[in-house]
């Protein structure tokens, strides 16, 4: 992660003396309470069919729930529910993999201990994150999570594996182990034709938005192995691509678009939110003729590669500007010049929108960045690098206040920049978390010794 939570972590994520007793119960005993996931041969054999590497390395998760409506994997979050996870290596068929919440190689998020869990009924879920292995052009070797069409959301993710809920009555104290089967795997939401491949998503074309999707050269060339991009492409009224008629476009930046239009146009609108107003605009006479794009840049990283160059995640404001752009324009009737060319795009995306009129000032004719994320390190988030001694707290030597990730409009504090923090800790180690953290470290750092981004 950053090396801000670090600058904290060294004094404030120390175990009390609880805690500290409990640890030593943890390694002085083999029947602390723990979780045995078996790996079944036909999620092995489904995970190489769709394009991903076996046997399996990456991150292994036991995910628990008092809401039994819901499968628990669709209930992490920062403000979720309680889970524990592991990397792993060269998963096989029918390997047992042991977590024992506690243990040094085990990160729990919200809590380190099974028994700090209330006793009670639990709904139990596992779920395997699978990682690739890159053999990048700097000479690092790295293993990360691949997009595969779910931008980096790795409890949604296709490719990845989970068991079925199961049940389990919890007591403090108790010993032994808790048995879990990983049996099924993740589906893509289309189906993988012949040459198809998982990253970034196969969305279906439709009349009014069209999606793109190449295999970069200078990407493929930094990963060691195929890179994809691509982008949605919102037609204007009355397209005709054999006329001669071109238009400008906008580039709206933001988080990984999956299958939906910019702008957030349907022409099913049902009355609900923006589309409604805006498809029923799009399509009107009284409508600009113009291409509005979102780009799919989903990465090892994030759900975004924040549209520019960086010695972690790779060149892709390169393959952008040299090869996404210039791809489109000679498919569809844009006008190939940068004052018909604007980028716009709030809080991940003005970051985005902002970086690329700064890093190619002379390819774009205009740029709204709305709400972006921190540009400077006076406020990276509310954290002042520069000047800060702590990044989850402030206040003096006798009064600690954490400080806030978010909040409520009536000012009450709805997660902690510790809180989210820790989630990206336990969810994945060496900055492959997947999450906002993650990025802005991947981004904003340099390479450290072991390939992966230095704090």
């Amino acid at each position: 992660m950053l090396s801000l939570p670090f600058l904290a972590m060294s004094g404030c994520n120390l175990p009390d003396r609880a805690a500290e007793q409990r640890a030593n119960s943890y390694s002085e005993t083999a029947t602390a309470r723990s979780f045995e996931v078996e790996i079944t041969k036909s999620v092995i054999d489904e995970i190489s069919r769709l394009g991903l590497q076996t046997p399996v390395s990456g991150r292994l998760f036991v995910v628990l729930t008092n809401n039994p409506d819901r499968e628990p994997r669709f209930q992490v979050g920062v403000s979720g529910v309680p889970f524990w996870g592991i990397d792993v290596q060269n998963i096989a068929a029918g390997d047992v993999i042991t977590i024992t919440p506690g243990m040094e190689d085990v990160r729990g998020y919200p809590f380190r201990y099974l028994d700090e869990v209330p006793n009670g009924t639990y709904t139990m879920q596992a779920v395997l994150s699978v990682y690739t292995e890159f053999q990048r052009s700097d000479g690092h070797t790295i293993s990360l999570h691949l997009n595969s069409g779910a931008g980096q959301n790795q409890w949604r993710a296709p490719g990845n594996a989970y068991s079925q809920p199961t049940s389990f009555d919890h007591y403090t104290g108790e010993t032994g182990a808790i048995l879990f089967k990983i049996d099924s795997v993740i589906e893509p939401t289309q189906p993988l034709d012949d040459g198809d491949v998982l990253q970034q998503g196969n969305p279906v074309d439709t009349d009014f938005v069209k999606f793109v999707k190449i295999k970069s050269q200078v990407l493929s060339e930094f990963w060691g192995q195929d890179i994809y991009i691509g982008a949605n492409v919102l037609l204007p009224r009355d397209y005709d691509p054999s006329s001669s008629v071109k238009y400008p476009v906008m580039y709206m930046q933001g988080h990984f678009p999956g299958g939906r239009a910019p702008l957030g146009f349907t022409p099913e609108a049902s009355g609900r939110g923006r589309s409604e107003g805006f498809s029923e605009f799009w399509t009107s006479e009284s409508a600009p003729r113009m291409f509005a794009v979102s780009i799919r840049d989903a990465n090892p990283y994030y759900d975004t590669a924040y549209s520019v160059n960086s010695a972690n995640v790779g060149p892709y404001g390169d393959a952008i500007m040299e090869e996404l752009i210039p791809y489109l324009e000679s498919e569809f009737n844009m006008i190939p010049e940068s004052w018909a060319r604007i980028v716009a795009g709030g809080s991940t995306g003005g970051w985005e929108a902002i970086a690329m009129q700064v890093f190619y000032p002379d390819d774009f004719g205009g740029s709204w960045g709305w709400c972006p994320d921190p540009v400077d390190f006076n406020y990276y988030q509310i954290v002042n690098i520069y000047e800060d001694d702590n990044a989850y707290t402030t206040g003096n030597e006798w009064h600690k206040v954490e400080r806030p990730n978010a909040r409520r409009s009536d000012g009450n504090i709805r997660s902690t920049v510790r809180q989210e923090n820790y989630l990206e800790l336990a969810t994945g180690s060496h900055s492959r978390s997947g999450g906002q953290w993650a990025i802005w470290e991947a981004v904003f750092g340099p390479v450290g010794e072991d390939g992966y981004p230095r704090p």
